[in-house]
């Protein structure tokens, strides 16, 4: 591969490249975080119990998850930006189709699609980043990158609020065409060459095969956990993922390197952790959206208004922590920021009918800062522990387990509405139980968010 400074001044620049990754790195968790505020609208317009109601937002984090490692190696292997590229073509048609959708199932199969190429966008647009920026400027332009992620986190629930209340929730779909033909326009226009790591090796296709259908099991069965199919979706799962791991030891060129975990209990440990903070945050704009409309009483844009202060404390430290993360080591701001944030979990523990709305928007933001100062660092970390061959790879696997996390804390929660709500829809005779479910997945949240301090501290130093 040339060397990347020798690629940076002869085919392109590197601002080009951190704006296109970092308006993509905008649309990927926009489209989440607005369809978030749109629950309830969507609901009631297609008539969906709140556990299928929840599959509107976890189809698309399950797509992704199963094809980010995937779609990770095949950009390492036959170039980032074509496959960055193709991406952000199916995210922008795929936005357009749900919108359209008329049931719950071309709904949630165009939420599958919107994953496919979300997987296609997050597992390259760090390798892009790392593939073109010398070390020491990396957690400077991540930082960036983290920020953009949560500008559109913050924008989300507010321009989704807006645009569910007076254009109804289809135009929080149409709103990412416009966003994405300008995308593909500048990738087009000015992204020239390609990056390639890993040129001339194979694709594991049965690795991918069974990577993929595992993963799927395994998520899909937790979610319709405690019924007995998904028990015996879970321990397939399981089953399957040991099979993977086993041959990827062994195959000539698989399509995750274990010696990346082998040979780095800094990457190890970063990416663990990475899985772990998601899986205790990512439901929290969730939940949190429904509680402000079902209980509170707010409309779809106050409600938005509300929970844009999370992510935007974490838009506004994050690059100030990715900058730090250049000169401190990264597993002491990882682990304060894994602090903060469980306790901002524990907060929320005791939400009620009558918790103050001051109380309810300081913990928000302490969540928001907790993720921030954790967020740029752990990128970081993970990133400079990796060759250059196999950025590609080691990025879709740091998505993944972001990935992986937000289904997991998604599961939670459909588990926890399964519990105490059943199939049925939320209304004021199950605001009693729908509030229990929302304080049990907050302990869940707080324990998983306090043990990932001890893992991040665990990783050891990265220079």
């Amino acid at each position: 591969m040339a060397d990347v400074s020798d690629h940076v001044r002869g085919d392109t620049s590197k601002t080009t490249v951190l704006l296109v990754a970092t308006m993509a790195s905008f649309l990927f968790p926009f489209m989440g975080s607005s369809v978030n505020v749109a629950l309830p609208s969507i609901g009631k317009e297609l008539s969906l119990d709140a556990v299928t109601l929840s599959w509107v937002a976890t189809a698309y984090i399950l797509a992704s998850a199963a094809l980010l490692i995937p779609f990770g190696r095949i950009a390492d292997i036959y170039g980032r930006k074509k496959v960055f590229t193709c991406g952000i073509i199916v995210f922008t048609v795929s936005s357009l189709l749900s919108g359209l959708a008329s049931s719950a199932t071309m709904l949630i199969s165009f939420r599958v699609l919107q994953g496919i190429g979300g997987a296609m966008i997050a597992g390259t647009g760090v390798a892009l980043l790392t593939s073109v920026y010398p070390a020491d400027e990396t957690g400077k332009a991540l930082g960036i990158n983290v920020a953009a992620t949560y500008a559109g986190l913050s924008l989300g629930p507010v321009l989704g609020g807006v645009l569910t209340q007076h254009c109804g929730w289809r135009s929080i779909f149409f709103i990412n065409v416009p966003l994405g033909l300008v995308l593909i326009g500048i990738i087009l226009w000015k992204l020239k060459g390609d990056w390639v790591g890993a040129k001339g090796e194979k694709f594991d296709f049965a690795g991918s095969i069974v990577y993929g259908l595992a993963l799927v099991a395994l998520v899909y069965g937790f979610t319709v956990l405690p019924a007995m199919l998904g028990v015996w979706m879970v321990v397939t799962g399981v089953v399957g993922l040991s099979v993977f791991v086993k041959w990827e030891m062994k195959t000539r060129d698989p399509i995750l390197d274990m010696n990346l975990f082998k040979n780095s209990r800094v990457f190890t440990f970063s990416n663990l952790t990475a899985l772990i903070n998601y899986s205790a945050t990512f439901a929290v704009v969730f939940l949190m959206s429904l509680y402000l409309q079902y209980i509170k009483g707010f409309n779809p844009q106050s409600a938005g208004l509300i929970l844009v202060t999370m992510p935007a404390v974490q838009a506004i430290f994050s690059p100030a922590a990715g900058r730090l993360s250049d000169r401190v080591e990264p597993r002491v701001l990882t682990s304060a920021g894994m602090a903060v944030t469980t306790a901002g979990l524990v907060l929320f523990i005791s939400l009620n009918g009558e918790t103050p709305m001051g109380f309810i928007v300081a913990s928000l933001i302490l969540i928001g800062f907790g993720i921030a100062l954790f967020s740029s660092p752990n990128t970081n970390a993970a990133m400079s522990s990796a060759p250059k061959r196999a950025y590609g790879v080691a990025s879709a696997t740091l998505a993944t387990m972001r990935q992986v996390g937000m289904v997991f804390s998604m599961g939670v929660v459909m588990l926890m509405f399964a519990l105490y709500i059943g199939r049925v829809p939320i209304a004021p005779e199950h605001y009693p139980f729908f509030l229990e479910s929302i304080r049990t997945s907050f302990i869940i949240f707080s324990a998983l968010c306090f043990g990932g301090i001890f893992t991040s501290l665990a990783r050891g130093k990265v220079r």
